[in-house]
């Protein structure tokens, strides 16, 4: 009797579903790291987030109205970030595409930015994240940014 009550007990233990992080669960928590580092002005734990050799870019409009691409370093990005009150940066994100491959992921998010509780612009951004030994990290970030056409 005790052996087929063991078994039972067994096979209930292995019929509960097993729960784990995906990849894609993991690339979204490092997004997610990203702007809870920019709500809470945290730029250590925003540093945290990309590679050594990450690029961030904006594409913007220069004066004569031609599209144009800026580039920001990680660490002046961050050290911004540090300067601002808590709660003053809130950039708010809908994940659109998460894809997958080996280690590499691209994230495509749309946004829209408010600083200090004010509404500022909107755009989307585009990622790609590398898996190291560590975990996930941003390779490379690129966004978009307009204040009109934002719903």
């Amino acid at each position: 009797m005790k052996k087929i009550g063991l078994l039972v007990l067994v096979l209930i233990s292995l019929s509960e579903p097993v729960y784990s992080q995906t990849a894609v669960d993991s690339v979204k928590a490092v997004v997610n790291q990203l702007f809870i580092a920019m709500k809470s002005s945290d730029g250590t734990l925003l540093q945290s987030t990309f590679t050594d050799s990450a690029i961030m870019q904006t594409i913007g409009t220069s004066n004569e109205g031609n599209s144009m691409v800026k580039n920001q370093k990680v660490m002046d990005f961050a050290a911004m970030i540090n300067k601002a009150p808590k709660g003053d940066v809130d950039e708010r994100i809908e994940f659109d595409v998460v894809k997958v491959d080996g280690d590499l992921a691209i994230v495509w998010t749309p946004y829209r930015f408010y600083l200090k509780g004010e509404f500022r612009h909107c755009g989307v951004n585009s990622f790609q994240l590398v898996r190291q030994k560590e975990g996930w990290k941003i390779q490379y970030l690129i966004d978009t940014r307009r204040r009109t056409g934002c719903n």
